[in-house]
């Protein structure tokens, strides 16, 4: 028995098969909820145009974390209030810079180990 492909038109490949394209009925937000977007928000909006200037290479994934998260404003995981604020100074602080491993042991005197030549 042959195989036969389903064709289907420009109107029915537009549709997902769900019905609507959000998937549900919309969420209302309660008056408590959009003050507190709002201000995160607003926050999120100063720690931007405040680090325009700031160097470093911590700044450009601080930035971009606050650019996505403004994006996804309207999405159910939003981080909470701790992960929040650490997102607002991340472009201000600088990461603790890490000593490397074995610092001033590689080929220098008397350290032990290896050959003795």
């Amino acid at each position: 028995m042959a195989i036969r492909a389903q064709l289907t038109t420009v109107g029915t490949a537009a549709k997902p098969a769900g019905g609507s394209a959000a998937g549900g009925a919309k969420r209302e937000f309660t008056e408590e909820e959009k003050a507190a977007r709002k201000e995160r928000v607003t926050k999120a909006k100063d720690a931007l145009a405040r680090s325009v200037g700031v160097k470093g290479e911590h700044v450009a994934p601080a930035r971009t974390a606050l650019k996505t998260f403004l994006q996804r404003l309207n999405e159910s995981n939003q981080p909470d209030d701790a992960t929040f604020e650490a997102m607002c100074e991340a472009p201000f602080k600088a990461p603790e810079k890490r000593k490397p491993r074995g610092e001033g042991n590689f080929g220098g005197s008397g350290g032990g180990g290896g050959r003795g030549r």
